[in-house]
């Protein structure tokens, strides 16, 4: 007597025969549907992974270039942060809105008011200088480190003077009320690539302080670096429980570049999405696949049934048959997708459409996540046993004595 539990052995072993003898044992149109259907799971899948990978790179760029100029958390009050393992490092820190002007152009910045040698070992900034470091930014210097799209939009270069005004802070003159103004020479160029690059200057903490007629820096926050800025939540839970702080009192990124994030990740979702039912629609080409097979095999099933096989175990067979189908589309899929994505640059150098999107102009960025493609494998192969469920559940209701009395 054969075993009533689905996934025996001998059902294993019928669906894989009935895999491998499809082409010779079936006819060519439903040779044709498992083939295809194969082939859609395969190429749905690779096309997932690259996509997937590409994405991943240019969130990841998007990280680096945004998250390395922003600060990732903000204290209000400062506090002397022990045992909190995400953060690497933090310094008094000053910010301003700002107006800068040169002898051709004049444009609205941000002015971080920083400590040079943390910002020199925590901060991307520091390896894509172009000119100059960050360890010329001396207190009472007035010297300026600026981002190379606004170097290239005030028309000027290392040595420069810019005239910096913050309405922020004022005084009064013979002419009336004037925003606080100082002339500062520009040290250093800095290059990330990022749409900060325009936005921002760095001059020392004290002189930032002394340009806003606060030389003492009351108004001075404290400036968090995290060793991963998507982390922040964990951080600010410890914060809060720690040291008794409101959530109000500390300043994320999120506040800032939050919408563009959520943005590309949504994008993300989307493109997952729309490939994923791709490989829906290839998975349940088993479905049509399978109900043939059934119908061809009517006879099999019913001499099965009376030599002790329990419908179950015949369901079994069918639903590993799917299976089997999708772990060649899958296998096949994932191989391609992996050797594509790792020379995808150089297919596209091969066909004359290079892209340089990373921050080093090498390419475009691409980063496989392991776990990520193999759930994508996994979840594709659910679908193709889903599909493979209502083909089965037909084959487990034949009922022997009008099977052979058919054949």
């Amino acid at each position: 007597m054969y075993s009533s539990f689905p996934f025996t052995g001998l059902s294993a072993f019928i669906a894989y025969r009935y895999t491998k003898s499809n082409s010779a044992n079936q006819s060519s149109f439903i040779s044709f549907i498992n083939r295809f259907s194969v082939a859609g799971i395969a190429l749905g899948l690779m096309a997932l992974i690259i996509v997937v990978s590409v994405m991943n790179g240019l969130e990841g760029q998007l990280k680096q270039r945004i998250l390395g100029v922003v600060p990732h958390l903000e204290l209000k009050q400062p506090q002397p942060i022990h045992n909190i393992k995400s953060v690497v490092a933090t310094m008094a820190y000053r910010e301003a809105e700002a107006v800068v002007q040169s002898r051709t152009d004049i444009r609205g910045v941000q002015i971080h008011g920083i400590e040079p040698d943390v910002m020199a070992a925590h901060t991307l900034v520091a390896s894509h200088m172009e000119q100059g470091q960050f360890s010329q930014l001396t207190s009472g210097s007035y010297y300026a480190i600026i981002g190379r799209a606004l170097a290239m939009k005030l028309q000027v270069r290392v040595g420069d003077k810019l005239r910096v005004m913050v309405a922020g802070a004022s005084v009064y003159t013979p002419f009336g009320r004037m925003p606080s103004q100082r002339l500062v020479t520009i040290a250093g160029v800095f290059d990330l690539r990022s749409q900060m690059d325009d936005k921002v200057i760095y001059m020392h903490r004290d002189d930032v302080n002394r340009l806003l007629r606060d030389p003492k820096g009351q108004g001075q926050t404290q400036r968090l670096f995290l060793s991963d800025a998507f982390d922040y939540q964990t951080v600010v839970a410890q914060l809060t429980a720690q040291y008794s702080l409101d959530k109000s009192e500390i300043k994320t990124w999120r506040e800032r570049q939050g919408p563009l994030f959520d943005a590309v990740k949504m994008e993300k979702n989307m493109m997952m999405l729309m490939l994923l039912l791709i490989i829906a629609v290839a998975a349940f080409n088993i479905v049509s696949a399978l109900v043939m097979v059934v119908t061809e095999k009517q006879g099999d099933i019913a001499v099965l049934q009376t030599q002790g096989m329990h419908p179950r175990a015949i369901m079994g067979i069918f639903v590993l048959n799917g299976l089997f189908n999708g772990l060649k589309g899958a296998l096949i899929g994932l191989v391609l997708g992996v050797v594509v994505t790792l020379q995808l640059n150089n297919i596209l150098y091969l066909v004359g459409s290079p892209l340089a999107l990373a921050s080093d102009g090498s390419g475009l960025p691409v980063k496989m996540e392991w776990v990520q493609i193999f759930s994508i494998c996994g979840l594709s192969l659910l679908l193709c046993v889903g599909a493979s469920i209502y083909p089965a559940r037909k084959a487990m209701k034949i009922q022997p004595s009008q099977a052979l009395q058919n054949e």
